[in-house]
């Protein structure tokens, strides 16, 4: 298990990460979501040590993880850490870079390890081949293999796939995360990516000014965010006063709305005026202005002209499951 317990982080004197508290189980896999400096890869550096705290402890089951102050090579051999920087070795092939961490004393079940690494990472046509003319999505996938090849206990990835094409992200993320629950190796991953998130994590912790703001399981959150940032982590969202969707609800406490779940109608619901439609393949992402200059962010299945009103409505499934606190609706 990993504890993080009572931990505040400080660049010089910008206050990073505020009171952070939070355990994971053996082979549990844990998001770590929030707006690009909120502190997401500065946690992972805290857990692998490469930080030295001032205030609060990590733990590996009993083992304390001490900082740079203590060890003057960071890290333990029961954790790794795929950073955005991946530290290959450029003169030599990817399948050296892989087999660097494997046992010699058995070469054809190091073999047998190198292919079956190489497999996940889907670079089997490119093992003889040198790391310096790989591109960056390539070496990503290099770097995640030689971290796998090292059989951790505790897997740190930070934006795993921020430099991998969309053509391979999908395949390698049930790739990686099939392999990780399969050898019930635990897995912390700080992500922009929704896609990272949703199908695969077990949970999500969601940072926020310095503090965890929400520590749940992910289709529970995703299901019902407790706020407008929470919600737009994993798409398109929208804050508006219930009794506007429904008018008959008497209530103006509001309600957060998916884009996704809106049902564009010609008569009745929430009127906007259309600004613009984007294409977005099989649908297209509509924004509008309600009555009182709101922008309101809805899907529908057709190109909407500029200045068209249209009215929008909510499932009353969604109004009782989304109906937030008052004190939330003046925020």
């Amino acid at each position: 298990m990993l504890r993080v317990t009572d931990v505040s982080f400080a660049y010089d004197d910008a206050l990073v990460l505020e009171d952070i508290d939070f355990s994971i189980d053996k082979g549990e896999h844990v998001s770590i979501i929030g707006e690009s400096g909120c502190g997401k890869s500065t946690l992972l550096k805290i857990v692998y040590g490469l930080l030295q705290l001032k205030q609060g402890e990590v733990f590996w089951n009993n083992t304390q993880v001490l900082g740079p102050l203590y060890n003057l090579v960071p890290g333990e051999s029961y954790m790794k850490y795929l950073s955005q920087d991946f530290d290959l070795m450029p003169y030599t092939s990817v399948e050296e870079n892989i087999s660097k961490y494997l046992s010699v004393f058995d070469p054809e079940e190091l073999q047998e390890r190198t292919e079956e690494l190489l497999h996940m990472v889907e670079l089997e046509d490119f093992a003889k081949t040198k790391i310096q003319h790989l591109s960056g999505g390539q070496q990503q996938r290099v770097a995640l293999a030689r971290v796998l090849a090292q059989e951790p206990e505790l897997l740190l990835l930070d934006e795993p796939f921020s430099h991998i094409d969309n053509f391979r992200k999908n395949s390698l993320r049930r790739n990686l995360f099939a392999y990780l629950k399969k050898q019930e190796i635990t897995c912390l991953t700080a992500t922009h990516d929704h896609n990272d998130i949703l199908p695969f994590a077990d949970r999500v912790i969601v940072l926020k000014d310095q503090h965890i703001i929400a520590n749940e399981a992910t289709l529970a959150l995703y299901q019902n965010p407790k706020n407008l940032y929470i919600a737009s982590l994993f798409g398109e969202a929208n804050k508006i006063p219930v009794n506007i969707v429904k008018s008959y609800a008497d209530t103006k406490r509001r309600i957060i709305v998916y884009a996704h779940e809106f049902k564009v109608s010609s008569s009745s619901g929430l009127p906007v005026t259309v600004q613009k439609c984007y294409p977005m393949g099989s649908y297209y992402m509509g924004v509008g202005i309600s009555d009182d200059g709101q922008k309101v962010y809805f899907n529908t299945d057709k190109d909407i002209l500029f200045g068209t009103e249209v009215f929008l409505n909510v499932s009353i499934e969604t109004i009782n499951q989304r109906l937030i606190s008052p004190q939330e609706a003046i925020e």
